[in-house]
């Protein structure tokens, strides 16, 4: 039994990220899951009290992945110009994956306070990491260059979410603003 609940509510979870995907927050219903999955909407809510718990649960299982990925870029690359390449890099580079579509509809301000919290620590993590690679620079303030950059690759990841540009002239152009901005 204990098994089935877990298939079902995986399924679930994959039928949140395919719906964030195709059509953002809005598009995550009980009965848009519901019909995806197959379950009543009665069965839904034995799984998660809201759509809140829902994102929540998917950033609780996608993003440490997503942020892996992140780090094994950074220590794939040699020196801290590298490393903050790469963290750009790879963030951008993620935007189309749908892990990355449910991590960036947290943004949604319907998660509740401790959700909120859970999700700032976890990207404390990733601001952490290129916080070490603006110390090599002898950055005179890391965390607060690092969280200037963050707003860079943010800012890039909406714009290649809207869909109306070229995502490489994007990643190119976040590159060269972060990595210029930084060696200043």
């Amino acid at each position: 039994m204990a098994e089935h609940r877990t298939m079902q509510r995986g399924a679930l979870l994959d039928a949140a990220r395919a719906l964030l995907s195709e059509g953002g927050t809005e598009a995550l219903t009980f009965p848009a899951l519901a019909e995806r999955t197959g379950l009543a909407r009665s069965s839904v809510y034995e799984y998660f009290r809201s759509r809140a718990a829902v994102v929540e649960e998917l950033c609780a299982v996608d993003f440490p992945v997503w942020a892996a990925e992140v780090q094994a870029a950074m220590e794939r690359a040699e020196t801290p110009q590298q490393k903050i390449e790469a963290y750009v890099r790879q963030q951008l580079a993620l935007v189309g994956d749908r892990r990355h579509r449910a991590v960036v509809a947290i943004s949604a301000g319907e998660l509740d306070a401790g959700a909120r919290e859970k999700i700032r620590a976890a990207h404390g993590g990733l601001i952490g990491m290129v916080g070490e690679a603006l110390v090599g620079l002898g950055h005179e303030q890391p965390r607060l260059a690092a969280m200037l950059l963050q707003s860079v690759v943010d800012a890039a990841v909406r714009r290649i979410e809207l869909g109306v540009e070229d995502p490489q002239r994007i990643t190119e152009a976040a590159v060269v603003m972060v990595l210029r901005g930084v060696s200043g």
